[in-house]
């Protein structure tokens, strides 16, 4: 289908972005790299009047350190976040979760920043980012603020967004020593997960002292497991772990659609855990 018709404008700079969004209101739609966007514009479910391109904002690319913390630009693509030597030493989690994203094409166009203000629960990143206890710089025309991964996802493609605001990082804490894994189920190569498990263990002296869990698609936003994660705490061997897995779809509202009833998802979010926890245990 023909997108309706609308206003474009590429600003340059963060601020020059900001107040096209603050001019717009509700009627404008961030373009990043556009794997979310124009989709919704092609089906007419999405018809802002304005479409803000930031692609070409060099402020918001990149990757670097500060401190004990990991900041990515928003506008940095899914395969410069696999390349970068800091993120597969600092957040490994995130590069191994990446390369499951889609295809290579949407890789180099698509963005991290994007993919998390898209705020889809079926995308891979979001559950990854929340595991990680991420961080999310937005600005807007009153500054700029930093809202928690666990109160950024709102609802189903919703998020903490204002209409005049911009993501502009992501700040992740650095999980070195921290076993990862990303397991997801999905019906053919490239689609969406139908339930995905991003799971951090730290472990000390042979037994789980922390563990993270963050659950793709099993609700209208990312989760953690969080009963899971508590009994994981102290966990010894496949046994124990397989216990802790069995509550991982507690408190969740996995979705009912073509693909998979909640029922079945719910054994996905057990099976899943359990394969992911256990090889993060093997993983550093």
């Amino acid at each position: 289908m023909i997108p309706a018709a609308f206003e474009y404008t590429r600003p340059e700079s963060v601020d020059e972005a900001v107040r096209a969004l603050a001019a717009a209101g509700d009627e404008a739609k961030v373009l990043a790299g556009g794997q979310s966007l124009l989709p919704l514009l092609r089906l007419r479910l999405a018809f802002p009047e304005l479409v803000v391109d930031v692609g070409r904002i060099p402020a918001l690319r990149g990757v670097r350190e500060d401190g004990g913390t990991l900041v990515i630009g928003a506008l940095t693509t899914h395969h410069d976040v696999l390349r970068d030597p800091l993120v597969r030493r600092h957040a490994g989690l995130l590069a191994a979760a990446t390369q499951t994203v889609a295809d290579p094409a949407v890789r180099h166009r698509g963005t991290l920043g994007g993919s998390l203000a898209h705020a889809d629960p079926a995308g891979d990143l979001p559950a990854v980012v929340l595991a990680l206890d991420g961080e999310l710089v937005v600005a807007g025309p009153n500054g700029r603020r930093t809202v928690a991964a666990g109160d950024f996802f709102v609802d189903y493609l919703q998020s903490a967004l204002a209409p005049d605001e911009l993501l502009v990082e992501v700040r992740l804490p650095k999980t070195d020593g921290w076993g990862f894994h990303y397991e997801k189920f999905h019906r053919v190569a490239q689609a969406y997960a139908i339930v995905g498990v991003a799971a951090l263990v730290r472990r000390d002296d042979g037994r789980i002292a922390e563990a993270r869990v963050g659950l793709t698609n099993m609700g209208s936003t990312p989760l953690r497991a969080v009963a899971a994660e508590r009994a994981l705490a102290g966990a010894d061997g496949p046994d124990a772990v397989a216990r802790a897995a069995e509550l991982a779809a507690e408190g969740t509202r996995p979705p009912q659609d073509v693909s998979a009833s909640p029922e079945y998802r719910t054994h996905l979010a057990r099976v899943l855990t359990r394969r992911a926890v256990l090889a993060a245990t093997e993983a550093r």
